[in-house]
């Protein structure tokens, strides 16, 4: 074990080069098969114009209404505030997201504990819980992809559902009903009636929105956020095609929510690396490799610098606002 002194710069110096080593990995394995004057033909061949016109628009949206979304549980969770509040803290969490995105995650919440006069890991709470669903909502678009793409998809993911289902029933049980994975047993075991625990994990701050959330309103989190995907989902396809990259929108609809899911892990630098390993697996039997890979990184690049650029816009808004808290009101 390594030494007190010794073990958190070492362990926040391997947090930040494990990243890097795992996106040049996966770089390193899809470059062996695409060579660089392939995809440098692919990025030069492509429709530019057609290409940043479906996709920046869909940026513009996806921000508006991430913020929209995120209004709507402060509003049902902590108490109203108004949208135009939250579009600077929103705006420059995709900043820090640039670099980590728990840290935005974390600084987003404490934006919001500041704004509104409460713990920040209640907001926290609710940051991890709209994570959460966006994760639910993302499964439940690729279960209609499924369903809509045919056997041979269905048998590659059928256990997706089933095993999201398992996992949020096990922790709504926990954190909705304080009820645990051995209590289940013993009731199958035919043991005396599980009787309330108090205290225990689900107790914890970072756990009150879950506990508190009616199922509901769970349900109105993810049918919310379905507009946001269809209009990426139809900016992907369309734009696509810019990249003579022509997949059927059934396939688009089955897979482009785990391409998405997949980019949302923080293995690697900004998310590089695993989303363009993620196109090429799972649309390869519809356009070349070479093709592929241009998209995703031109697709990739235009929302991250997209989101960057709106962020930096509402820096001086953002700061005004943390530094002079008087100068912006909280609506009852």
């Amino acid at each position: 074990m390594l030494p007190p002194v010794l073990g958190s710069p070492i362990r926040a110096w391997l947090q930040r080069l494990v990243p890097a080593l795992v996106t040049i990995a996966v770089f390193a394995f899809i470059l062996r098969r695409i060579p660089l004057d392939r995809l440098a033909a692919a990025l030069r061949d492509a429709d530019h114009l057609a290409f940043l016109a479906f996709m920046i628009p869909n940026t513009i949206v996806y921000f508006c209404w991430d913020t929209l979304i995120l209004a709507a549980a402060m509003r049902w969770f902590h108490g109203p505030i108004h949208l135009t509040e939250l579009l600077p803290a929103r705006a420059v969490s995709y900043v820090v997201a640039l670099f980590n995105t728990n840290v935005a995650r974390g600084a987003l919440a404490g934006y919001l504990a500041r704004r509104l006069q409460q713990p920040v890991l209640q907001l926290g709470s609710t940051v991890v819980f709209l994570v959460l669903t966006e994760y639910t909502h993302l499964v439940g678009w690729a279960t209609l992809g499924l369903i809509l793409a045919g056997p041979e998809t269905r048998r590659e993911l059928v256990w997706v559902l089933p095993a999201v289902a398992g996992t949020w029933l096990v922790f709504l049980a926990y954190t909705r009903f304080n009820l645990r994975p051995s209590d289940l047993l013993s009731f199958v075991r035919g043991a005396d009636a599980w009787s309330e625990r108090r205290g225990g994990m689900r107790q914890w701050a970072l756990f009150r929105t879950f506990r508190i959330a009616p199922l509901r309103r769970y349900v109105q989190i993810v049918l919310l956020r379905a507009p946001m995907f269809f209009v990426s989902l139809c900016a992907h396809y369309f734009a696509a095609h810019a990249f003579g990259i022509h997949v059927p929108f059934a396939q688009m609809i089955a897979f482009l929510p785990i391409i998405f899911m997949i980019a949302a892990l923080p293995i690697t630098v900004a998310h590089l690396g695993t989303t363009q390993a993620a196109w090429i697996f799972f649309f390869s039997a519809y356009a070349p490799p070479e093709r592929l890979l241009a998209f995703s990184l031109a697709a990739h690049a235009t929302f991250t610098a997209t989101r960057a650029l709106l962020g930096l816009l509402f820096i001086p808004k953002a700061y005004t606002e943390l530094v002079h808290p008087g100068s912006s009101r909280v609506v009852a």
